[in-house]
């Protein structure tokens, strides 16, 4: 029997921005958005909803294209992405909410609290470059460039759809099990649960367009251009040690994008799923920084 089948959350689902989102949801009050990175669904905050429900509202939607939300032929840009995750927020009743991010969740969390500071509270990063550092880095530094090498792939049409359908189980556990430096991160019900919502009919094709939009040359020409606006929110940084998707050397000179309070933390011996993996970690991270802002 799943674990999502026996614990206390509930599935809901929500009309934002034109589409359909599902979410998990668990607790009540002041609401925090958890945000999942590519490839991944809900089901990645697993270990954080129940810690964090004792205090907020906490929901974790699968992002659009994702399980079981709407799977739509476009809309994949981090703009309207922004824009799924602010229409979200006013379609439960709040204002503003407190947004945690991770991998590529962490880029649309960045989008929002740039962009749409009013409905941002605050901000909790992990293992999340900023989109334009990142982009910056991918292309100009081969250590980067060679840890991206799954968004360049991404960028052939039709060909990594075949071939992620056709090897699925085993890019699930290459991407989880074996890219995590704590194994015991994820047990083979947790992979299952993975693949399971990437064979979706559409999930794939709508994972890879997350990516393939960020190097449209619209996309592209605004990262490598434009100045970011300074983030006058408090701000969480954590960051894996050994993440081998995204070096912490992404991290530096994040300070100088973020006005407000500011606090980084590097967790030793974990790879880039740091939620999953070092969850008491973060739990107690996010729970005291939450709490006081």
């Amino acid at each position: 029997m799943s674990n999502a089948s026996v614990l206390p959350w509930r599935h809901e689902f929500v009309e934002t921005n034109n589409i359909r989102l599902h979410y998990v949801t668990q607790g009540e009050g002041e609401l925090v958005i958890l945000l999942h990175g590519f490839l991944e669904f809900w089901y990645s905050w697993r270990h954080q909803l129940p810690i964090l429900s004792k205090y907020f509202k906490v929901v974790a939607p699968d992002l659009r294209g994702y399980n079981d939300s709407d799977k739509p032929q476009g809309g994949y840009d981090i703009e309207n992405l922004s824009r799924d995750i602010q229409g979200l927020i006013q379609a439960l009743g709040y204002q503003k909410a407190r947004i945690v991010g991770h991998g590529w969740g962490g880029s649309i969390a960045w989008s929002l609290a740039e962009n749409v500071p009013q409905c941002v509270q605050s901000l909790a990063l992990l293992s999340a470059p900023h989109p334009q550092r990142f982009v910056q880095e991918a292309t100009s530094n081969l250590d980067q460039f060679g840890r991206s090498w799954y968004i360049w792939a991404a960028q052939v049409p039709n060909l990594p759809e075949m071939m992620v359908r056709a090897n699925l189980p085993e890019i699930v556990r290459g991407l989880f099990q074996q890219q995590s430096v704590r194994k015991g991160a994820f047990s083979k019900e947790d992979t299952a649960l993975y693949e399971a919502a990437l064979a979706k009919p559409g999930a794939i094709r709508a994972a890879l367009s997350h990516y393939r939009q960020l190097l449209t040359p619209r996309t592209l020409g605004k990262l490598l251009t434009n100045t970011p606006n300074s983030i006058a929110r408090p701000t969480l940084i954590l960051w894996g040690q050994d993440d081998t998707l995204f070096s912490h050397r992404l991290a530096k000179g994040m300070e100088r994008l973020i006005s407000g309070p500011c606090r980084f933390k590097l967790v030793d011996q974990c790879g880039h799923w740091i939620n999953q993996e070092a969850p008491q970690t973060v739990n107690r991270e996010l729970t005291q920084f939450l709490k006081r802002y």
